[in-house]
């Protein structure tokens, strides 16, 4: 099992604004590499794109893999435009506990690329349902993490960044969709890109796709513990499918710091997550 290396694509502030695609993270832009270590991995990057077809369209069955969300959905679809602020969170939450364990440049970037990858193109959705903006949150949480704030004060630049994300899920547009199948159809997302973004991970042997995966487990998991007993009487299947998937991502993503090793199972993952795929759908 390949060893997930320190190594991150060191992409400037300033670029990292500029572009306008929903390319993955796992997909680096910079030539710079980091000077201290630099990166000893022989197996090609895994491609935002190759994520992409391999997890299918986000708003029916899985996600794109790290970044992709159908933005012209989410004007009208509670799913695509809930599942845009999950991509966001799951971003930011991985950004937090990387630069708690000492993942400083890693944790910039996290929370910089939620900027380019959805927001940008979501700012016109956000704009028509009355949301207030929130990209400077993340623009300001990326800075300080690069400028010596302390855990704590990136923690509390994380409460404020998902407070807003919260406001934003209130203003969703409404097709007639049940709010609990909204839920349940944002945690199938997270759980497909959680295991597409391991399996990046572990055919790749870099550190950049394990940090994705492990905050799409986080938003999973935290929104799965607030919807559970909703969950369970609407859809015991989905429940108990939801359980087992969580339960195995939990083991997959211990925490995010590099990993040594990743000895978690993938085809058992990627049939747990078909499980709750099945059972929602």
């Amino acid at each position: 099992m390949p060893h997930i290396y320190h190594s991150w694509s060191r992409l400037g502030l300033g670029a990292l604004m500029g572009t306008t695609a929903l390319a993955g993270c796992g997909q680096s832009t910079s030539t710079q590499a980091p000077a201290a270590e630099p990166a000893a991995i022989e197996a090609p990057a895994v491609t935002a794109e190759a994520l992409a077809a391999e997890a299918g369209p986000v708003g029916s069955v899985g996600g794109e893999g790290e970044g992709g969300v159908a933005i012209e959905q989410a004007a009208t679809d509670p799913v695509v435009f809930n599942i845009a602020l999950a991509v966001t969170e799951a971003h930011i939450l991985a950004a937090r506990d990387a630069f708690a364990a000492g993942e400083v440049g890693a944790a910039a970037e996290m929370f910089a690329h939620p900027v380019s990858e959805v927001l940008f193109d979501m700012e016109p959705v956000l704009q028509a349902r009355g949301v207030t903006l929130f990209d400077e949150l993340l623009t300001d949480a990326s800075i300080a993490a690069a400028s010596g704030e302390t855990p704590d004060q990136i923690s509390a630049r994380t409460d404020g960044i998902i407070a807003a994300l919260r406001a934003a899920a209130l203003k969703a547009p409404d097709n007639g969709t049940a709010a609990i199948d909204v839920t349940v159809h944002v945690i199938d997302d997270m759980i497909e890109r959680a295991v597409a973004m391991y399996r990046g991970a572990s055919a790749s042997g870099v550190y950049e796709p394990y940090l994705d995966g492990y905050g799409f487990h986080k938003v999973a998991e935290t929104n799965f513990a607030a919807a559970r007993e909703a969950i369970t009487a609407s859809n015991p299947e989905a429940a108990a499918a939801m359980a087992n998937a969580i339960a195995a991502l939990a083991v997959a993503y211990p925490d995010a710091a590099p990993q040594d090793v990743l000895p978690a199972d993938i085809s058992q993952l990627t049939v747990l997550a078909s499980d709750v795929t099945l059972s929602v759908n």
